[in-house]
């Protein structure tokens, strides 16, 4: 599969797209807020304890107070969670823009998602309380774990991690772990006695994929960056005053170039020469050895639409998603979840109607898993597939889902199929989703999605004015409306007028006022002089 990277860079916003045979499988943004903050590493202090919730609020120097739990800050937790490294593989997924700062466990926030929250179980003991482990006004060096979204702050963690190319050093704990990519046993027992031979300090470490038949001479060059960044952090640490940015992890575009060139991509095409040059310089200087293609785009359509981006990150914000065949899928977040149904639409099939269904389900499965991870959808996922009697109609259908989603370095939990024909799927949420990313709620519906009907509007209209009638006391009635309640009230529902006027037995006027929202109207008394 041809893979490649292809990077849009202006001045306040950078994108990254990674294409699969030509086809977009994910994008990463960068906008020029504070919202992009995670993996830094701040000096915060400890705003206020939460003994109800185990949790703690710490000042980090933002508009929002940072959270921190306790199993974020508890040493055994640390350590549990390195092993878990070790079970689970390259925890950072070779994603960009991953946290860098634990395994893929379930988030625990229960207001986000309650079914991750019971998933997963902290190791240290129940003995072990927020308030015992830090105090108010306290200072304390914490990373973001995962970044501010809406009105939540960011969530940060003090196991602080930091990646390289081949290795995540982990300051805060003593333990070695490997990918579980990495599945052949000598090559995992070699890196084992290759990093006890380097290795001096009591730091942990973690190898990612790409560390696979590394040397001696580039896992110490790796140990040594990494252990000087982390020697860094420190100096700052002592000389800064609480609340201070410490440290500030690398672009999306460095990013990109560290996590997915050469494991992921082949090629990166970029239009920025300030950023091509930058690119160079870091592959040079961290990744000498590597032979990878760098371009700089100079086309003189922009380089999305020459790449035919544009339009598939715009089908990717719209809800519904329509399938070849002709039928469709809506998807449609709300607070707890995500839920997706699919449609036959327009397809009528050749044969017969379960076939007809089995076809649209299994197209469906493949568009499902490519918005889902191009749109990077996280928490709990409900599909609600058209219903199938048959049940190896059932299993091909999951089979399916379940090969699609292999692809997904995000981490996803997939629940049978119910009698309901409904899916329950977790996948793990790092960073916004696209909508969130992209968007904001419509500022007409209040990002409610609906409207009142205008006829209902009418309706509304009319029970105001009839309740109102017998307390004013003015010779008539002045009413200021939207221009197309207005227009709607002098025509179809004109009826509705004639009968309130012979009903309060006194005339309306209708005033229409172009700066109103459609379902904004107010009603004035007119006295006579």
């Amino acid at each position: 599969m041809l893979k490649e990277l292809v990077v849009n860079a202006a001045e306040h916003e950078t994108r990254v797209a990674l294409l699969e045979n030509g086809t977009i499988a994910e994008l990463f943004i960068e906008q020029d807020d504070e919202t992009n903050i995670t993996s830094n590493i701040y000096k915060g202090r400890i705003q206020r304890v939460l003994p109800g919730m185990q949790a703690a609020f710490v000042d980090i120097g933002l508009a929002q107070a940072a959270f921190l739990y306790v199993d974020d800050i508890y040493d055994e937790t640390s350590r549990e969670l390195a092993r878990q490294f070790e079970q689970e593989g390259d925890a950072f997924s070779d994603d960009p823009d991953h946290n860098g700062s634990g395994p893929d466990a379930p988030d625990p926030e229960p207001q986000d998602d309650p079914q991750k929250s019971q998933e997963w179980e902290p190791s240290f003991s129940p003995e072990v309380r927020i308030e015992d482990l830090v105090t108010e006004g306290q200072e304390i060096l914490v990373q973001i774990s995962k970044s501010p979204m809406g009105t939540k702050g960011p969530r940060v963690t003090a196991h602080i991690s930091l990646p390289g190319r081949f290795m995540v050093l982990m300051p805060t704990v003593d333990h070695v772990g490997i990918s579980k990519r990495i599945t052949a046993e000598a090559e995992r027992s070699r890196l084992k006695e290759l990093l006890t031979c380097v290795r001096q300090d009591n730091f942990g470490y973690i190898f990612r994929t790409a560390a696979e038949g590394i040397d001696e001479e580039h896992l110490k060059k790796e140990i040594t960056f990494l252990t000087k960044t982390w020697e860094n952090i420190q100096k700052k640490n002592k000389t800064s005053s609480a609340p201070a940015l410490l440290y500030r992890d690398l672009t999306v575009t460095f990013r990109a170039v560290r996590d997915l060139l050469t494991d992921e991509a082949d090629k990166l095409v970029i239009d920025s020469k300030i950023g091509y040059d930058s690119v160079l310089a870091f592959l040079d200087k961290l990744m000498p050895d590597i032979k990878v293609s760098v371009e700089l785009y100079q086309g003189s359509e922009p380089i999305f639409d020459a790449y035919n981006i544009e339009g598939d990150i715009t089908r990717a914000l719209k809800k519904k998603v329509w399938l070849k065949s002709g039928g469709y899928i809506i998807i449609d977040p709300t607070e707890a979840l995500v839920a997706i149904d699919v449609n036959t639409g327009r397809y009528v099939g050749k044969y017969n109607f379960d076939e007809t269904i089995l076809k649209t389900n299994l197209e469906a499965v493949k568009e499902i898993a490519y918005q889902i991870r191009l749109r990077n959808i996280g928490g709990i996922i409900i599909i609600d597939f058209i219903d199938m009697k048959k049940n190896q109609h059932k299993e091909k259908v999951m089979n399916l889902l379940t090969k699609t989603l292999k692809r997904d370095k995000a981490q996803t939990n997939v629940l049978p199929i119910s009698e309901l024909g409904l899916v329950e799927m977790t996948r793990k949420r790092v960073r916004k989703n696209l909508t969130r990313t992209l968007c904001e709620p419509c500022f007409y519906c209040g990002g409610d999605g609906m409207l009142l009907s205008k006829r209902s509007i009418c309706h509304k209209i009319h029970r105001d004015l009839l309740n109102e009638a017998d307390d004013i006391m003015g010779s008539r009635f002045t009413l200021k409306v939207h221009p197309e309640i207005a227009h709607l009230l002098h025509g179809e529902q004109k009826h509705l007028i004639i009968s309130l006027e012979r009903e309060i037995r006194r005339p309306i006027i209708i005033y229409p006022e172009q700066h109103y929202h459609i379902e904004e109207y107010h009603i004035f008394e007119t006295l006579e002089k």
